[in-house]
């Protein structure tokens, strides 16, 4: 790519980290080489093992199985976004990858387990040529109006509202 943009996908739909997934198997059809970090998850969802099996595919999680709850993060869970944020940084300055995602950093900016300044100094670094892609509900306002492409997923009606829980291969 001569110009890779800055994409962010929020909102409290569901389909942020799917389009994410989406967006690595167009990439990885035109011979791309792809990085996904993915903070605060650290729960065996499918994509895991899905991922393995494209080329130049790298994914890690930078986060434990639990949940971080507002006002009660962990300094467990501030080092493991902070041991994130410096290998998503080292990934997306590298040179290596055409394509970098920062699955759920919004959110790790909104739990305050990063500051916004990070986020933004991922945008300052991004080389020319490559995509950087960031999701996850709440982004900032800063994030927003320096992206190039913002999408906001929008729920409107979800079974979730009549309990269903998370099921293995379609939400994990």
């Amino acid at each position: 790519m001569e110009r890779g943009y800055v994409q962010v996908y929020t909102g409290n739909g569901k389909g942020k980290t799917t389009a994410c997934l989406g967006l690595t198997l167009r990439a990885c059809g035109r011979g791309m080489r792809v990085y996904i970090g993915q903070f605060m998850k650290g729960q065996d969802y499918g994509e895991l093992n899905s991922v393995r099996f494209l080329p130049d595919v790298t994914l890690e999680q930078y986060g434990d199985p639990g949940w971080v709850f507002q006002g009660k993060q962990t300094d467990q869970q501030r080092e493991q976004a902070a041991a994130g944020f410096a290998k998503a940084r080292a990934a997306l300055t590298s040179g290596h990858y055409d394509l970098v995602i920062v699955d759920e950093l919004n959110m790790a900016v909104w739990f305050e387990l990063l500051t916004v300044e990070q986020q933004l100094e991922l945008i300052d670094l991004k080389p020319e040529g490559t995509e950087l892609v960031m999701s996850g509900r709440n982004a900032h306002e800063r994030v927003i109006e320096r992206a190039d492409l913002v999408t906001e997923m929008r729920e409107i009606k979800h079974y979730y509202t009549q309990k269903v829980p998370a099921r293995v291969g379609i939400e994990m």
